[in-house]
């Protein structure tokens, strides 16, 4: 798990997009394989033809009924162990249960919660339990479990202090593994192998061919290159043994930066008198899935030292159903994918680049979609349909669709029709650049053995193809209700 903004006047939550719970729920990016089971993109859709480039489209509805799902009855209560050794150095659990099933953890309800007009609390894990590091040097570590003159503390200091927080505490976290009696030499047996996991860090160049996505390949090259070098300079043959048994080969080095990418938590944290920011692996707390409208947040409890987990104020919840957070607000598929492994056809902030000037109306779609709010907070307007939610790709095209809006001017219906058939040409144009449909690229996951990262690389460009096939499928709305 991953996050990437502070905690604000002493309180931070990740803020949300009212978007439809079920349809935008992925699991957890840091454990790939529990990522792609439950994935609920791939139901089917109905787009309707237009005169444009024959690009052959498969159906789904944009618009869905609100459902609790109950946890599939294939997940088991996870090895005790995994409780044990959290209980015992006062980490605890209320009300929920931790599950395990082919594709991975999962945290669940174990009795109904019912809304309240506070938050209320789920888990808490002491600072104790945490590998923690200071964004800003001096580096400042807890616990301070290297010794004065280890090694390990002159490669963590040479690290660049502006973009080397991940290969800092990547290095933090081999010497945990290393050290005897540590609590992360048995909670590491809990993460997932290099095998099981789908960060692109441990992508192959095919693989990243695969993406069919230039820019994304060139920035995870960089990155793999980047650690490489790491590696390479501080892992040659002439280092101390206490040095090279961390990570006697690249691949254990490059598994533990995937590590640290996609679990860890960037926020503010006080010890004592000492406010400081501070980048920290979370036991327990990682094996929340991810959603774009999570029922979770994270509180931190200053005078015990205590991360907790919350649950959101006046959330209701059913015994069985999944409890998330939200990894990473506003950011598109692509940055999603850099960081965790994963990728959704319905993230409401991911973007199309259109290069013509045509444009629709705002306020008119907006209309059509039941959509409120500002740009950087859209939301589906619940209290005008009932429990009928629009699909997150919808918003998405709210945000990235070019548009118009001049006061009370209304739209002329032939012109804004006209500009929607142009605007869907050009989404059609899209698709056609893929050098597969995504007929084809369902097809391959659906006959391809397990391989989490070639997994996730196919699901991404398969969702970057149903995000436009949604947005064609809303400019078709839009055309058949504009000035209804």
């Amino acid at each position: 798990m991953g996050f990437s903004l502070p905690l604000q006047d002493l309180h931070w939550c990740f803020s949300i997009s009212k978007c439809n719970e079920n349809l935008l729920h992925h699991g957890w990016c840091s454990r790939p394989r529990y990522l792609f089971g439950r994935n609920r993109e791939s139901r089917a859709i109905s787009i309707l033809p237009i005169n444009a480039l024959s690009v052959e489209t498969p159906p789904f509805p944009l618009f869905h009924t609100r459902k609790v799902e109950e946890s599939p009855s294939e997940l088991e209560p996870v090895d005790p162990d995994f409780y044990r050794i959290g209980y015992a150095r006062s980490m605890r659990a209320y009300g929920i249960e931790f599950k395990e099933g082919p594709h991975g953890f999962g945290v669940y309800a174990s009795k109904d919660v019912e809304p309240l007009r506070r938050a209320r609390l789920i888990m808490e894990i002491p600072l104790e339990l945490m590998l923690t590091i200071s964004k800003k040097h001096p580096w400042m570590f807890f616990p301070d479990i290297i010794p004065v003159g280890h090694p390990i503390f002159d490669i963590i200091n040479s690290t660049n202090p502006e973009t080397d927080w991940d290969l800092r505490l990547a290095c933090l976290l081999l010497y945990a593994f290393d050290c005897n009696d540590n609590f992360w030499q048995l909670y590491c047996d809990f993460l997932p192998s290099s095998e099981e996991c789908s960060s692109l860090l441990l992508a192959t160049e095919g693989d990243l061919l695969e993406l069919q996505d230039q820019n994304l390949a060139l920035t995870m090259r960089e990155q793999q290159h980047r650690a490489m070098e790491f590696w390479e300079k501080n892992w040659h043959s002439g280092v101390p043994l206490k040095i090279k048994r961390l990570a006697r080969d690249p691949e254990r080095f490059m598994w533990a930066l995937s590590m640290v990418q996609s679990r860890s938590i960037n926020m503010q944290m006080r010890t004592g008198a000492l406010i400081q920011d501070a980048n920290m692996l979370v036991p327990y707390a990682d094996m929340l899935n991810h959603s774009f409208e999570p029922n979770c947040f994270f509180h931190w409890r200053f005078k015990d030292r205590m991360l907790e987990v919350m649950i959101n104020a006046g959330e209701h919840i059913k015994k069985g159903e999944e409890l998330t957070v939200n990894y990473m607000n506003g950011q598109k598929n692509d940055v999603i994918m850099q960081r965790y492994g994963f990728s959704s056809s319905v993230n409401p902030w991911d973007v199309i680049q259109f290069s013509g000037n045509v444009q629709i109306h705002l306020d008119s779609f907006l209309s059509v979609f039941t959509i409120s709010g500002l740009p950087e907070e859209y939301y589906h307007n619940s209290e005008l349909s009932g429990d009928i939610f629009v699909d997150g790709a919808v918003i998405a095209a709210a945000r990235t669709l070019p548009t118009w809006s001049d006061g009370d001017t209304p739209p002329l219906p032939s012109t804004e029709r006209r500009a929607a058939k142009e605007l869907q040409e050009e989404c059609y144009e899209m698709l056609a650049q893929f050098p597969t449909t995504s007929q084809e690229d369902q097809k391959i996951l659906d006959s391809m053995p397990a391989a989490r990262t070639l997994e996730s690389v196919i699901r991404y460009r398969l969702n970057r193809k149903l995000f436009i096939q949604k947005v064609i499928q809303a400019l078709e709305m839009y055309q058949d209700r504009i000035l209804f």
